[in-house]
């Protein structure tokens, strides 16, 4: 499976992004998808992940500024990012793991940069 993220850019702190995550194939609706994120000096963090069922999970630190959601028709997982702050800056990857390849699969990444 291929990941294809888009949407970041930059944002003024308090500012919203949504990225989306277009992944190939036609076994979307079996994938468990997250999102990741790194930021500059740090390790590659999980955000959120959205199961097959849709039940959705975040990181505490988060505060409920970021939604995770999907849509199968289109294979296509968001991240809608609202009161974004300057730490928020980072690239931010999509990420699936198939059970039967034993593997993950990342997105390339896309640049979200916050400016105070």
């Amino acid at each position: 499976v291929q990941l294809q993220a888009s949407g970041g850019g930059l944002v003024q702190a308090g500012g919203s992004l949504r990225l989306s995550c277009v992944a190939s194939g036609n076994i979307f609706s079996n994938l468990v998808m997250g999102w990741y994120r790194q930021t500059p000096g740090n390790v590659r963090e999980i955000l959120a992940t959205i199961a097959i069922d849709g039940t959705t999970n975040y990181v505490d630190s988060l505060e409920g500024r970021f939604t995770i959601s999907r849509d199968n028709a289109k294979n296509t997982v968001y991240l809608q990012m609202s009161s974004l702050k300057p730490e928020d800056t980072g690239v931010y990857y999509c990420n699936t793991y198939l059970p039967d390849k034993r593997r993950y699969y990342w997105g390339q990444g896309t640049l979200v940069t916050v400016s105070s």
